[in-house]
């Protein structure tokens, strides 16, 4: 960590470059160095990996992943206020720290990346979501990445690890777990961010499975979680009818009974049930 220790203190950071966070980004600035570093030790070994990392900010993580030793950290930060911020920390770690200014939604950051690749991120609130799914979703797999270690409001973070059964239980749950193992690895209280956000955060951390766990075509299977969740407390012969026809004889084929509800359903069964919609 001797590195880190030449820079300011990031409640100094903020100061001198004026940056308060703005709740129009989503930001919620992490200032406790310790609490960065031990978000980037659960990104595991990146001594030999490129990291990608979303909404810097003033750099708290980004310090913490190159303290751990990233090979090289690309950071991809909208508000241009932090630039300079990110620039201090490039320059005390040459070569090694690369900052675009950009939405991430936006950029695509493989033209800047060597493999192996990890994600690490305290994603802004208001984009995480939709980056997780596009990130579970790529038209390839095995993905980008081998893992991604990220932070969401806690509500987020337990969707992503819920089981059949639960209220949490859904499409991100389904989409997370069907091509990745997902667990939350750290949990944050409030007063832990600047300003202190009106809920909670967790970390959580999702490894790159080589393949799906269930067979089942990726279109297909989102067609009929989306489907199903959509109408959730419906029982399942009438949430999917729009899926097919006779949904109801493919839920039976599937080994599904039709009047349960989406979140009574395992992975397996709905990739069962994929691959008996996906046949002509």
């Amino acid at each position: 960590m001797s590195s880190t220790d030449t820079l300011p203190p990031l409640r100094d950071v903020i100061n001198t470059h004026d940056l308060k966070a703005r709740k129009s980004l989503g930001q919620n600035f992490l200032l406790d160095l310790n609490l960065t570093a031990k978000i980037a030790r659960q990104a595991g070994d990146v001594s030999e990996c490129d990291v990608l990392e979303i909404g810097p900010g003033p750099g708290g993580l980004t310090r913490g992943l190159l303290a751990e030793g990233a090979r090289h950290v690309l950071a991809i930060e909208k508000d241009k206020r932090c630039l300079p911020a990110l620039t201090e920390i490039a320059d005390a770690y040459p070569g090694r720290l690369t900052v675009i200014e950009g939405d991430a939604l936006q950029v695509d950051p493989l033209a800047h990346l060597t493999p192996p690749i990890r994600i690490a991120a305290n994603l802004p609130y208001n984009v995480g979501t939709e980056l997780l799914v596009r990130w579970l979703t790529p038209r390839e797999w095995p993905p980008f990445w081998q893992s991604l270690t990220l932070m969401f409001q806690r509500e987020v973070a337990e969707r992503i690890v819920a089981k059949p059964g639960s209220k949490a239980f859904g499409r991100l749950a389904l989409l997370a777990q069907w091509r990745a193992d997902a667990r939350i690895v750290l949990q944050l209280p409030p007063e832990a961010f600047t300003p202190p956000p009106k809920v909670s955060s967790a970390v959580v951390h999702l490894t790159a499975l080589a393949e799906p766990r269930y067979p089942a075509d990726p279109e297909v299977l989102n067609r009929v979680v989306a489907a199903a969740f959509n109408q959730r407390r419906k029982m399942l012969r009438s949430a999917l009818k729009g899926v097919a026809p006779d949904i109801e004889d493919r839920l039976l084929a599937a080994g599904l009974k039709p009047t349960d509800r989406a979140e009574q359903v395992p992975l397996e069964g709905f990739c069962a049930l994929a691959r008996e919609v996906a046949k002509v």
